[in-house]
C-alpha cells in the first residue's frame, strides 16, 4: 500500500527514523556559512587553541594590563550619579534604566556626541547617534539599509578588515576591492573602480576605509588624501563609511582630523567602537548616521527601525559601564587611553627593531627577502615573505616554532596576501616580541 505522499509525488515516504533524525545540508544554508571569510577567525582560533604555549602576533585584542574589575562597579557608579544628579531621573527611573529593555538609539548617546566634540572636534546631534552592540552590527545595519537590489555594490581598500568583509557577505552586498598603497587607498583606483562598477550597471553606494593605522596592513591616509576622498565621494555621488577604532594611538605626534570631521556635506558614515579603548567585552559601538532622508529624520532612524528587529536595544549595563568611563575621564577617549598609547607605540618600536634585527641588513638573515612596512602608529604591522603564508604554514609554524601571525589572503577575501602576514602587537610584552621573532625568524630559516 502507498503512502499519501507516494501517490501525490511518486517519492517514498520516509521512514519512522528519518522523521527523527534530523541532518541539515551545508549546501542548504545561506552561502556566507562556509564563506572563507566568516570562517577565518574561527580557524585562528582552533589554532591558537591548539597550540597554548605559542607566542601569538594573531589577536588583535586591546591591551589588558591595566584592566580592574574595580573599575566596573567605579563606572557603573559615577554613571548612576550622571542620572540623578545631570539628567534628573528618579529612584524608579534610574532602576528602570539598569534593568529593563531600554530605548532602541541607546541610552549614552549624548554622551558619545560629548566624546566626539572633546577628542574630535567634531559637533554631533545626540539623534544621529546610534548606539550598537559592537561596530560590528553598525556594519551590518548600514550595508543592510544601503542593500536595496542586486545592483547595489560597496568599495573597500583590499586588504580591508575581514569583519566588513564578513559584514557585507550576511546581507549579500558585493565588495569591489580598491587598491591600497602606503598612504592609504589610492583615489585613482576609487575613481576607475566606481566608473567600471556604473559601465556594468552596477549602483556603487559607498565606500568603506579606515584612515588611521588601518587593519589589517597598519596604513595612514595624508590629510590631503582625506580630502580629496570626500572631494571624490561628493562628486561621484557616494557614501564614505569611516572606520575609526585606532586614531587614539598614534606615535606621538597627534592625530590628523577625522574624515567625518572634514565632512562638510553629510558624506560619512561614521563607525566608533570601544572594543579597543575602554574593553572589548562591553560590546558597544555606535555609528553617526546624521545624513537627512527626503521624508524627514535622519538616517539613523532608519538604522534604528532595523535594529529594532535585530538586537531591539544595546545591553543597558554595558551602555552605563562605558558612560561611566566616559564620565570619569571627562568624555574624552585621548586622555582615558593615555597609557595603553604609550605600551603600543613602545611595543611598535620593539616589533622594527627586532625584524631589523634579523633580517636587516646587519642582521643573520640578511638578504633572506622578507620585507615589513613601518605604520606611524596602531597595533599591526604587514611581514612579507619569500614563501606562501597560508593557513597550512600557520599549523606548521604553531606546531613546530611556537609562533603564531595571520595569513594576510584572508584580508583579500581570498584573493592576494598569499606572502603576507599580519603580526598584531597589541597584548605582548617586549620580552615575549623579542623570542616570537626570534621564532617567526627561524621558521624562516627552515622554509629557506
Amino acid at each position: 500500500m502507498t503512502s499519501v505522499s507516494e501517490q501525490l509525488d511518486g517519492t517514498a515516504a520516509p521512514s519512522s527514523a528519518a522523521l527523527g533524525d534530523v541532518r541539515l545540508d551545508t549546501a542548504g544554508l545561506h552561502a556566507s556559512v562556509s564563506d572563507p571569510t566568516l570562517t577565518a577567525m574561527t580557524l585562528l582560533n582552533d589554532i591558537a587553541g591548539r597550540h597554548p604555549d605559542a607566542v601569538s602576533f594573531a589577536a588583535g585584542r586591546p591591551y589588558e594590563g591595566f584592566y580592574e574589575i574595580a573599575a566596573l562597579g567605579d563606572h557603573l557608579a559615577a554613571f548612576e550619579r550622571h542620572l540623578v544628579d545631570e539628567l534628573g531621573l528618579g529612584p524608579e527611573a534610574v532602576r528602570r534604566t539598569f534593568f529593563q529593555y531600554g530605548r532602541t538609539k541607546g541610552l549614552i548617546h549624548h554622551l558619545i556626541s560629548r566624546h566626539l566634540a572633546n577628542d574630535e572636534r567634531l559637533a554631533v546631534d545626540p539623534e544621529s547617534v546610534l548606539v550598537t552592540t559592537g561596530c560590528q552590527e553598525a556594519m551590518v545595519l548600514v550595508l543592510r539599509a544601503l542593500r536595496r537590489d542586486d545592483r547595489d555594490v560597496v568599495l573597500a581598500a583590499y586588504p580591508s578588515y575581514v569583519g566588513f568583509l564578513g559584514a557585507a557577505r550576511l546581507v549579500d552586498m558585493p565588495v569591489r576591492p580598491v587598491a591600497e598603497g602606503p598612504g592609504g587607498i589610492d583615489l585613482a583606483d576609487l575613481a576607475e573602480q566606481i566608473r567600471r562598477a556604473r559601465a556594468e550597471g552596477l549602483r556603487p553606494r559607498a565606500c568603506y576605509v579606515v584612515p588611521d593605522f588601518a587593519n589589517p596592513s597598519g596604513v595612514s591616509m595624508s590629510e590631503a588624501d582625506r580630502r580629496g576622498l570626500l572631494e571624490l565621494a561628493a562628486r561621484e555621488d557616494v557614501l564614505v563609511l569611516e572606520d575609526n577604532p585606532y586614531s587614539m594611538f598614534h606615535g606621538g605626534e597627534g592625530r590628523l582630523p577625522t574624515l567625518k570631521s572634514l565632512d562638510t556635506g553629510h558624506r560619512v558614515v561614521y563607525f566608533g567602537s570601544f572594543a579597543k579603548t575602554a574593553f572589548a567585552g562591553a560590546r558597544v559601538g555606535y555609528v553617526v548616521a546624521d545624513q537627512p532622508m527626503t521624508g524627514g529624520g535622519l538616517f539613523a532612524d532608519e538604522l534604528a527601525k532595523l535594529k529594532s528587529m535585530l538586537t531591539l536595544n544595546t545591553s543597558t549595563v554595558a551602555q552605563a559601564v562605558v558612560g561611566g568611563f566616559l564620565l570619569r575621564n571627562e568624555c574624552s577617549v585621548e586622555r582615558a587611553t593615555v597609557r595603553e598609547a604609550q605600551v603600543y607605540r613602545d611595543n611598535l618600536r620593539t616589533v622594527l627593531t627586532g625584524l631589523r634585527g634579523h633580517f636587516g641588513e646587519d642582521g643573520p638573515l640578511r638578504g633572506s627577502g622578507v620585507s615589513w612596512n613601518q605604520p606611524a602608529g596602531g597595533m599591526f604591522v604587514v611581514v612579507t615573505l619569500p614563501f606562501r603564508a597560508d593557513d597550512a604554514l600557520l599549523e606548521y609554524s604553531a606546531e613546530r616554532f611556537g609562533v603564531l601571525w595571520t595569513p594576510m589572503h584572508h584580508f583579500y577575501a581570498g584573493d592576494g596576501g598569499s606572502h603576507q602576514i599580519r603580526l598584531s602587537f597589541s597584548v605582548l610584552s617586549a620580552e615575549l616580541i623579542d623570542v616570537g621573532l626570534g621564532r617567526l625568524a627561524a621558521l624562516v630559516a627552515d622554509r629557506a
